[in-house]
C-alpha cells in the first residue's frame, strides 16, 4: 500500500542538518528518496522548501537542495488545499495541513506537532516511521 504524506520543512532541515544517519528525520528524509512514500504538495510548500533550504544560514549544498526539491516534484503528488477551519498559531503552517488532507489517509510529517491540530494525520518522524513499518 503506496503512503502519501506531506513533510513540513522541519523535516528537510533537521535531515539535512543531522550529522547522525540514525535519526528519526534522517530515516524518513531516506524513505522519501527511497520511493517508499509519495509526497503531497503544491506550489507553496515548493516556494517555502526552495526559500528555508536555500537560506546562507544552513550552508546546503545547492546541488542537494535543487535535487531533493527536483525528486519530490518529479514523484510527488500535486495537491490542492482542502480547506480547513483549524486555528493554527503559524498562518505559514496551515498549506502543509490543507495539502495532508487532499488525499485520504494521508499524513503531515512535521518536527513541531504543538503547531497542528491534534488530528491522527498528524505525525512526528518516530510515529511516521512506525506507520511505515520502519520504526525505531
Amino acid at each position: 500500500m503506496k503512503v502519501f504524506a506531506v513533510f513540513d520543512t522541519n523535516i528537510l532541515v533537521s535531515a539535512l542538518l543531522s550529522h547522525h544517519s540514525d535519526t528519526a528525520v534522517v530515516i524518513v528524509l531516506e524513505a522519501l528518496l527511497s520511493n517508499e512514500v509519495t509526497p503531497l504538495y503544491n506550489d507553496a510548500i515548493i516556494a517555502e522548501y526552495k526559500n528555508v533550504l536555500h537560506r546562507e544560514k544552513f550552508h546546503f549544498p545547492e546541488l542537494l537542495v535543487d535535487s531533493i526539491i527536483n525528486y519530490i516534484q518529479k514523484t510527488g503528488l500535486a495537491s490542492e488545499r482542502v480547506h480547513s477551519n483549524e486555528q493554527f498559531t503559524d498562518p505559514d503552517d496551515v498549506v502543509f495541513y490543507e495539502v495532508a488532507l487532499s488525499k485520504e489517509g494521508s499524513l503531515l510529517v512535521t518536527g513541531n506537532t504543538k503547531h497542528f491540530p491534534k488530528t491522527p494525520i498528524v505525525v512526528t518522524p518516530a510515529e511516521f516511521l512506525k506507520k511505515i513499518g520502519k520504526g525505531l
